[in-house]
């Protein structure tokens, strides 16, 4: 029942939504900027930093997750030797 529970409220922690605007005012202003006289190369940069900083914390937990994995079977079969 207590984990019914902490499902629930883990759901609707997930369900609700805020808006943010998550860029500081410089950066926001600088690309605007840029935007707004052609230059799409300052943008871009930013938008793959944003993406890199995005996939690195999930890739770095996936080789950990791997490794654990990995381990915990290795040593599955040797208890079986």
């Amino acid at each position: 029942m207590k984990a019914v529970r902490v499902v629930l409220v883990l759901v609707m922690l997930a369900s609700v939504q805020i808006n943010t605007q998550a860029q500081c005012a410089m950066c926001r202003t600088t690309l605007e900027n840029n935007v707004s006289n052609g230059d799409i190369g300052i943008a871009a940069g930013i938008n793959f930093g944003i993406l890199y900083l995005f996939a690195a914390p999930y890739l770095i937990i996936g080789i950990i997750a791997f490794f654990w994995y990995r381990t915990s079977k290795n040593a599955g079969r040797k208890q079986y030797i």
